[in-house]
């Protein structure tokens, strides 16, 4: 089966990332890394408004209190109020290493799970020298054993909280773990290895089944419980970024994407690049969890 998602909203995001649908507001949220800013859009009244962040915002999650965010900044952790602006620092990660803040999903406890990447300077290769981390509720910064990453990405859990799904986007590979207070057993999920796309963000439906934007495809694929590709979606847009399911009955699938690195060339080809986008699937999503921990 497949599927092609729509134009939404023509935001020309340089890198548009980590798409969130908040049921209480009905409202959807998602970052333009590059240019520092938080993005939000009412379906309702066709609204946007934006937020200015004092670095690059790599990606975020609703709170339990209403009217916060919980940034996963650059360089590190803070909450936000989006009615005053408010910014309150937690904590910085992964001081002194080349590396920012990358993706990031609460999982079904209500803590933050992240990872970074390394961001190469002076000519130098890619590397794994970043790593998976989570945030729980009394503030505390755990680093989980799931070994180094260059590019971490595709973090989302099933819908009964006991696996997570995560990968590399380096290489290629999405994978799954048991997941609780523990974390154990990686496995081999998604092997995209052969083939042009990268892993990019994910989410999961009712059904267990990950929803996956592939960057550099142009597609977002459905796979189901044991991995097996069975649906697609094709996107206007060559580097689609990360999904989220939204709407009053959590069947539409917002796409987010980037025109960072194309050409003029290329822009020309695909002149909605960035945008927003959505699609009515025959699925449905669950309610975004929130992260339980509050401001102080």
């Amino acid at each position: 089966m497949s599927l092609q998602a729509s134009l939404v909203l023509d935001a020309q995001n340089t890198l548009g990332e980590g798409v969130t649908w908040c049921a209480r507001s009905q409202s959807l949220y998602w970052t333009d890394i590059h240019a520092s800013v938080l993005w939000r859009y009412r379906p309702a009244d066709d609204s946007t408004h934006h937020w200015p962040m004092p670095e690059r915002l790599a990606s975020f999650a609703l709170c339990e209190d209403d009217g916060w965010l919980l940034l996963g900044l650059a360089s590190g952790l803070a909450f936000f109020h989006e009615a005053s602006s408010k910014l309150i620092r937690i904590t910085d990660v992964e001081t002194g290493l080349p590396t920012r803040l990358n993706d990031g999903a609460c999982d079904r406890q209500g803590r933050f799970v992240f990872g970074t990447l390394h961001e190469p300077v002076g000519g130098e290769a890619r590397r794994a020298a970043g790593a998976f981390y989570r945030l729980h509720a009394d503030l505390q910064l755990e680093q989980l054993p799931l070994g180094h990453v260059a590019i971490s990405n595709s973090i989302a859990f099933s819908p009964d909280g006991a696996t997570m799904y995560y990968c590399d986007s380096w290489t290629r590979v999405v994978h799954r773990c048991s997941y609780g207070d523990s974390v154990t057993g990686p496995q081999v999920h998604i092997d995209l290895s052969h083939q042009q796309g990268e892993p990019d963000g994910s989410a999961v439906d009712s059904e267990g089944g990950l929803w996956n934007a592939e960057w550099g495809s142009g597609r977002v694929v459905r796979y189901d419980r044991n991995g097996k590709e069975d649906l697609i979606i094709t996107v206007p847009a060559s580097q689609p970024t990360r999904v989220a399911f939204g709407g009053e009955r959590l069947n539409t699938l917002y796409i987010t994407s980037a025109r960072d690195g194309l050409s003029a060339e290329a822009l020309a080809k695909e002149p909605h690049a960035g945008g927003l986008f959505a699609v009515e699937v025959p699925f449905t999503g669950m309610s975004e969890p929130r992260f339980a921990g509050r401001p102080t």
